[in-house]
């Protein structure tokens, strides 16, 4: 029995839970069908029971779902139980952080909208150090180390050999201009950008300011697309830790943002210029 399940382990007992509620079944009607009992079901659907691909399939079958297509993708997130390499931060770190390593990880592809600071898939070590040292609550130096360790190993998704997560960010021209930790690394921080934006699989586009306002201007946004729709998760960066979301209202909700600020984004090109021309201003 699990005492402390992942995100994704969490994920998959509440996906089946929802399958179980839209075919109107108690966790206990749930169990005789299987013929296990309810704390069974609870377990599984809490995340603190593990499940197999075969009781999934066997689950949504009782549960009379249509949807072929979901169940093979929730039956495929009880395949890969290895350890990943965030699992060897669990020590320093909290478990939310943990639980972002893994999404990205698993993700199909990821879309970042920031405001006031490049995102972190594409910071480069010292901007991400100093964004670290202006932490709210002072950081000592060897928590500052494991998260600057951290966040540059959850970059590896975009430098796969094999295959790289395919990655769009959005970001405003007030984060393009900020000098966090000076002239130095600002100007490697946008090289870097635009180094980045040649990759074919990952997307960098700008808003300026003359867009004025826009919806979801006043928060960071990050978007992981699972296999399905109804797997994709939103995860916001907020003062007081990581917040995940993956309700039906609630993922609708970003996508039809992340819809409205694409509209009002410049293209690729525009913003490899607009990020050169800010380079000659340093």
């Amino acid at each position: 029995m699990r005492t402390d399940p992942t995100g994704r382990q969490l994920r998959l007992g509440a996906e089946l839970r929802k399958l179980r509620e839209r075919a109107g079944l108690t966790a206990t009607e749930a169990g005789q069908l299987l013929g296990s009992k309810q704390t069974m079901i609870s377990n599984i659907e809490a995340g603190r029971a593990g499940v197999s691909a075969e009781r999934v399939r066997a689950l949504a079958c009782h549960y009379d779902c249509p949807d072929k297509v979901l169940v093979e993708a929730i039956a495929a997130m009880t395949g890969d139980r290895s350890r990943g390499w965030w699992e060897a931060y669990r020590e320093p770190l909290s478990r939310p952080l943990l639980d972002l390593a893994e999404l990205e990880h698993h993700a199909q592809s990821l879309r970042d909208s920031t405001t006031a600071r490049v995102p972190g898939l594409l910071q480069t070590r010292e901007y991400a150090l100093e964004i670290f040292r202006q932490a709210v609550t002072e950081l000592s130096p060897s928590d500052i180390e494991h998260r600057l360790s951290f966040r540059i190993k959850r970059q590896a998704v975009l430098f796969r050999a094999d295959d790289p997560t395919p990655y769009e960010a959005i970001v405003h021209e007030a984060a393009l201009r900020m000098k966090v930790g000076g002239s130095t690394v600002a100007r490697q921080q946008l090289q870097h950008l635009l180094d980045l934006s040649e990759r074919d699989h990952i997307t960098l586009r700008a808003i300026t300011f003359d867009a004025g306002a826009y919806p979801g201007s006043g928060q960071s946004i990050h978007y992981a697309h699972g296999p399905v729709p109804q797997l994709d998760t939103v995860y916001l960066d907020q003062a007081h830790g990581l917040a995940f979301l993956d309700a039906e209202a609630q993922l609708h909700k970003y996508r039809t943002l992340f819809d409205r600020i694409d509209t009002i984004a410049l293209t690729p090109e525009k913003t490899r210029d607009l990020i050169q021309h800010l380079l000659r201003d340093l």
